[in-house]
């Protein structure tokens, strides 16, 4: 009986103490300190919440965005989805993309399986020409590389690309994979796009690659059984205006619009969709936003292009620091902080979420992932000069770099508007490379200073060929390095060798 009596006790003990302490006080657990009355103070909360919608809708479609702004810039251009889009020299200034490169003649495109599966004919590498490239989703995600590196693995092929939830009831798409065909199931959308970035192989010319690009055909799974397969246009972009950049005005919103009114509304897509309808778009109906939604949506997208500028710009978020010892930073050059995404093929989710932030944050500045990072490319950033200041257009810097760049095929030092992600418009050069060596003035030991200025007017007579300018044909801008590698010597190539910072020569 007295044990019975001392159980009895510590239970009441213990559920007494849970109680006490789960119990909460006026203060943390129903004092709301008058909600009713502040709320009262909020003014336009229907046009605030349509802000924040409007934000998070740009952070959200981000990467679709800068999908489907290919498109349309191959429509202003003359093309269309299925146009094969080429140039025979390197883009210059005054091409619109973001971070392109002014040393390779691209070729690209975009279909749509929105009226069936579609094929697109890759062709092989010859002894001048190989590809290495990817198509991506309607979602910017890689769906499969191509040349040698890729799934044909040089030998050219023909990719046919299924609608989402393709049923192949008459087996028609297992047949032709039998045959050859790389069949790539539908993913998340019915638009998909390409580039191909040409390696120029035993003095072969950007000429040249862009009649490698003519070997790229383009048509349906109906053509192809049918057996009627019509010609594939072609687009040479060299000489056109072409520009697929992102704008944050009232056309990135549209831009939004059309990647809703283009592709299926996915699953996960649900709840920021119905987001939208808050600015005015709404799956199947026209693009009317009214004059204070309009308003709402360009507050919204500055503030989400504010913060992927902040992220841009913070070590440690885009970017990270690629020379580290014992925990400090040795330089200032950084590499494209990716995390697990490379090995994952960019997918930007995990089991867990869908990496929003980190997904908008790649695709603020970059385009066309592969599916598979090799050890074609490797990038490094430059933000910050070495005494750790961001770069601007009013100063004069110099970048001393070396000999010995560890790179099989050759090395580009190119600036990058830091507005738009871009090139400097209106100027006759937008970077420095390896195919300037035989102009530049070198140092006794072989290596070559570059020199970046917002005006050339007082450039040493013969070292032309060392300076770039970094200002517009309008007026000076801040800017960032995007310093390439092609083909890195080997995969631990920083483990032995350090480019320099660049120095601001101005003070």
């Amino acid at each position: 009986m007295k044990k019975l009596l001392v159980v009895t006790v510590l239970a009441a003990f213990f559920i007494s103490g849970s109680l006490m302490a789960i119990t909460p006080t006026k203060n943390n657990f129903n004092d709301t300190g008058d909600i009713l009355a502040r709320a009262k103070q909020h003014a336009d909360i229907e046009y605030q919440m349509m802000v924040q919608r409007a934000t998070q809708a740009a952070i959200y479609y981000m990467p679709a965005v800068a999908q489907v702004d290919f498109i349309k810039a191959s429509k202003r251009a003359g093309g269309d989805y299925d146009t094969v889009n080429f140039v025979t020299k390197p883009f210059g200034s005054e091409k619109g993309f973001l971070t392109a490169n002014d040393t390779t003649a691209y070729a690209w495109g975009s279909i749509s399986t929105k009226n069936g599966a579609m094929v697109v004919e890759v062709p092989p590498m010859t002894d001048k020409i190989d590809y290495f490239g990817s198509f991506i989703s309607a979602w910017h995600v890689p769906m499969i590389d191509v040349g040698s590196k890729g799934a044909d693995e040089g030998k050219g092929g023909k990719y046919l690309f299924l609608p989402p939830n393709y049923d192949d009831k008459y087996g028609t798409v297992s047949q032709l994979g039998a045959q050859g065909f790389i069949v790539v199931p539908g993913m998340d959308g019915h638009d998909v796009s390409y580039s191909f970035r040409p390696t120029l192989l035993n003095g072969a010319t950007h000429a040249d690659a862009g009649e490698h690009a003519k070997g790229i055909k383009v048509y349906s799974l109906k053509e192809a059984v049918d057996g009627d397969i019509k010609p594939t246009k072609y687009l040479d972009v060299t000489e056109l205006h072409y520009d697929c950049l992102p704008y944050y005005n009232m056309t990135f919103i549209e831009d939004i619009n059309d990647v809703v009114q283009n592709n299926p509304i996915r699953e996960k897509d649900r709840a920021i969709y119905s987001m939208l309808q808050s600015i005015g778009i709404k799956k199947g109906e026209p693009f009317k936003p009214t004059p204070l939604q309009k308003k709402a949506a360009l507050e919204g997208l500055e503030l989400a292009y504010s913060y992927m500028q902040k992220k841009f710009v913070t070590e440690g978020e885009t970017v990270a620091p690629l020379w580290v010892k014992d925990g400090e930073k040795i330089s200032e050059w950084s590499f494209w902080n990716f995390g697990q995404q490379a090995q994952m093929g960019f997918p930007f989710e995990d089991d867990e979420e869908i990496l929003i932030d980190k997904r908008a944050a790649t695709y603020f500045y970059v385009t066309f992932l592969p599916s598979k990072l090799g050890g074609a490319t490797f990038y490094l950033t430059g933000l910050r000069d070495s005494d750790g200041n961001l770069l601007n257009g009013d100063d004069t810097y110099k970048l001393n770099v070396p000999a010995d760049v560890p790179a099989k095929d050759f090395w580009s030092a190119i600036v990058y508007n830091m507005e738009t992600k871009n090139f400097n418009r209106g100027v006759n050069r937008v970077g420095a490379s390896t195919k300037d060596l035989g102009k530049m003035v070198k140092n006794k030991d072989g290596s070559v200073d570059i020199y970046y200025a917002p005006n050339l007017d007082e450039v040493p007579k013969g070292f032309e060929a060392n300076w770039v300018t970094t200002e517009s044909a309008t007026d000076a801008n801040d800017w960032f390095f995007l310093f390439r590698l092609y083909r890195p010597e080997t995969k631990d190539w920083f483990k032995t060798w350090m480019l320099g910072d660049v120095e601001n020569i101005s003070k």
